[in-house]
């Protein structure tokens, strides 16, 4: 089942993780990798294909208030989209670092979608009103997680809300 779809959680932004094709990574590597990081994350609903390659998993991560749907997205629904993305990033660039990263792009025909949540927490209040976890949920855990699998699949983290490299 997708967070989307769990009344616990909302929706707060979604990030990619673009890379090559040949880097896509092993379903069971990456689980195990996430529970290195840190033991009380919640990983469950792993899908790989029948070779093993990680398709989609969901991860919480209760002391951070967090959630995160990771999905699989590649083929040409990526290059095209990626296409847009870079011209959206390369406007951003301040350094030829960053612009060589953005023309990197151009060669990654998969991407994660990491679509974040946040954990809704309901403070109990006299007056019926019911208050969102704003002031709990902490942004670590979805930036740890991003690096550790842009790690393993030598990715390139994009922030396409703010047109931004990680």
């Amino acid at each position: 089942m997708s967070l989307f779809e769990n009344e616990e959680y909302q929706w707060r932004e979604t990030f990619f993780i673009l890379f090559q094709e040949e880097n896509r990574p092993d379903a069971a590597k990456v689980e195990t990798l996430l529970r290195e990081i840190d033991p009380r994350y919640r990983v469950s609903n792993v899908r790989a294909t029948d070779t093993g390659l990680l398709e989609s998993l969901t991860l919480e991560s209760p002391d951070d208030y967090s959630a995160m749907d990771i999905s699989l997205v590649y083929g040409d629904e990526v290059t095209e989209q990626t296409t847009e993305l870079m011209a959206e990033l390369i406007q951003g660039a301040e350094t030829n670092e960053e612009k060589l990263q953005i023309e990197s792009l151009a060669t990654c025909r998969c991407r994660f979608d990491i679509y974040h949540f946040e954990q809704l927490v309901f403070v109990g209040r006299d007056d019926g009103a019911e208050d969102g976890g704003d002031d709990f949920m902490d942004p670590g855990a979805v930036l740890t997680v991003m690096e550790k699998i842009a790690t393993v699949c030598n990715g390139i983290i994009v922030d396409p809300q703010a047109n931004t490299i990680i």
